[in-house]
């Protein structure tokens, strides 16, 4: 099984800034995230790779 991502490496991946992450997140757009219980956010490369479809399949 894959680690999950961390968020920075997920923006890096999507190229966005953490404010625009955010804004998206805001509106239910983002992928799924999951918070350690230390308080740092994480995502599923499975969680990932279902949001690209989604976005490709909503252009």
């Amino acid at each position: 099984m894959a680690r999950p991502l961390k968020l920075r490496e997920v923006l890096e991946e999507i190229e966005m800034s953490r404010a625009a992450f955010y804004r998206m997140r805001a509106r239910g757009k983002a992928p799924k995230l999951h918070k350690l219980p230390n308080g740092q956010l994480r995502v599923r490369r499975a969680d990932l790779d279902a949001w690209w479809d989604r976005c490709e399949e909503a252009a």
